[in-house]
């Protein structure tokens, strides 16, 4: 067999980082491998899903009041088990865990970081084979080292955090993970089990031809909102548009295709939810933290999202983010700079939302 050299694993690839910085000790190089090691083995049971018992629901409710999958579980203790056994993380959040989960003991409190993640982000695709993916997020502790971390080890700002990624098992398995350095990419390579770089330095276009957004709140939107998915659908000469939607209903597959090739996703706040769905901490702060370093934007509709202070673990946002020229034109609808006539809405026909 022939070995090509020329293909990096994630494995070298960070031990190659770490060539760069003499004095780095390798800490975070060693979580994201433990992230890479979970990823692979959620991958396995992603892609026998349809053949064991780790299909449909878990019959309990997570702290979200959402419905677990039984893949939900298994991706969550993967990743909680990776990370305990190793030595370079202090404690995790998880989607799945109502309060923080710190790894009290002597190795554990010694590490600097911590994780946060979405284990499956996309689960109520799963009994129908659509992409899903996982969502971490990294971040320097804060208390002081030797002693168990504490909440406020979790509860920092996005600007605060020191690298984040996710994995999309789809119709290849890819972890991008993103550092103060940029953005890289990973496809699983099944022959011989390692993620190989494939997507060296990854730079979302400055624009593009995709919006992604659930229609089906459109009437539960604030009014600038609908103005702005108004004008997406028109053709005119400052957008270039009509734009083309594409919403798949799994963030990470939304996003990752927008990041790859230019776009916007929005999951805007609503009447019955003015916060939003998504969580601050392990969906809405990973995905602006990487999409910014690779040159895009991210906002809640108001301020970057990066710069907000969150106040507990599962706290939700309004969530906008995708290449910068599209979300500056969105600021522009959102500030009211521009607007857009609506004549042929039928606000009386608004159907409830979920």
């Amino acid at each position: 067999m022939v070995i090509n050299r020329k293909v990096q694993t994630l494995d070298e690839f960070t031990l190659q980082q770490l060539r760069d910085f003499p004095k780095a000790t390798g800490e975070l190089s060693n979580l994201l491998r433990d992230i890479g090691l979970a990823a692979k083995r959620i991958n396995v049971e992603v892609n026998k899903a349809g053949l064991v018992d780790i299909l449909g629901d878990h019959g309990s409710m997570n702290v979200q009041g959402e419905e677990v999958k039984k893949l939900d579980i298994f991706a969550n203790n993967q990743l909680v088990g990776v990370l305990r056994h190793g030595v370079s993380c202090a404690g995790i959040g998880s989607e799945e865990l109502d309060d923080i989960l710190v790894f009290d003991d002597e190795i554990s409190n010694k590490s600097k970081y911590v994780c946060l993640f979405d284990p499956l982000d996309g689960s109520s695709n799963i009994d129908v084979n659509v992409s899903i993916g996982t969502i971490f997020s990294v971040f320097r502790r804060v208390s002081e080292l030797g002693k168990p971390a504490t909440a406020e080890d979790f509860l920092q700002p996005g600007n605060k955090q020191v690298a984040a990624g996710y994995v999309i098992y789809g119709s290849s398995t890819m972890l991008v993970y993103a550092t103060r350095r940029g953005v890289n990419g990973f496809t699983l390579d099944q022959s011989i089990g390692e993620f190989t770089l494939s997507h060296p330095d990854i730079k979302c276009p400055e624009s593009g031809k995709f919006y992604s957004v659930n229609h089906g709140n459109f009437f539960q939107m604030d009014q600038k909102v609908k103005e702005y998915i108004t004008n997406c659908q028109k053709k005119n000469k400052t957008n270039g548009g009509p734009y083309t939607q594409r919403y798949i209903g799994s963030m990470v597959a939304d996003v990752h295709r927008n990041l790859i090739k230019g776009g916007i996703f929005m999951y805007p706040g609503t009447v019955d939810k003015p916060k939003g769905k998504l969580r601050l901490l392990y969906e809405c702060n990973p995905f602006a933290f990487i999409v910014e370093k690779a040159g895009g934007k991210s906002s809640n509709g108001i301020v970057n999202i990066l710069d907000i202070q969150p106040k507990e673990l599962h706290e939700r946002a309004p969530f906008f983010i995708g290449s910068m020229k599209m979300m500056e034109e969105l600021e522009d609808f959102l500030s009211g700079k521009r607007s857009v006539e609506m004549k042929n809405i039928v606000y009386s026909e608004a159907p409830e939302s979920e």
